[in-house]
């Protein structure tokens, strides 16, 4: 699996050296259609994320992680990987599983945003 087999929706928003994001139909989490803070988000770093600041290179012992958010604070799932390419090929299928529907977004949420997640479940071809 590569970058160009990205799911429909999905597309590289930005690509560093050592991060990579990938989001979800960002023609339509505009602030109007779909609230921006909530963009289906696939991060793609050498380490984790929440590492302390200012530590501007990971460690190179530090693994590559693949991580779902659905909103900021609304973590999904992630994987760990030995190098970038892994980890590249594995945010293609939490791609594909989140288009496939294999990622229950619903059970993520705390607090149901019920009428956010049902215009959600249609978004993503999920309506019931």
């Amino acid at each position: 699996m590569t970058l160009d087999t990205l799911p429909e929706g999905w597309v590289v928003w930005n690509e560093e050296p050592t991060s990579l994001v990938l989001v979800y139909r960002p023609d339509v989490f505009d602030t109007e259609a779909f609230p921006a803070p909530c963009l289906p988000t696939l991060y793609v770093t050498r380490g984790h994320r929440d590492r302390r600041p200012g530590r501007s290179n990971p460690d190179p012992d530090e693994p590559w992680i693949a991580k779902l958010y659905l909103e900021p604070e609304i973590e999904g799932p992630s994987r760990e990987f030995a190098d970038r390419a892994g980890a590249e090929a594995g945010a293609v299928a939490l791609a594909e599983a989140f288009a496939g529907g294999d990622v229950d977004y619903r059970d993520l949420y705390q607090q149901p945003r019920e009428s956010y997640l049902d215009r959600l479940d249609v978004l993503t071809g999920r309506e019931t």
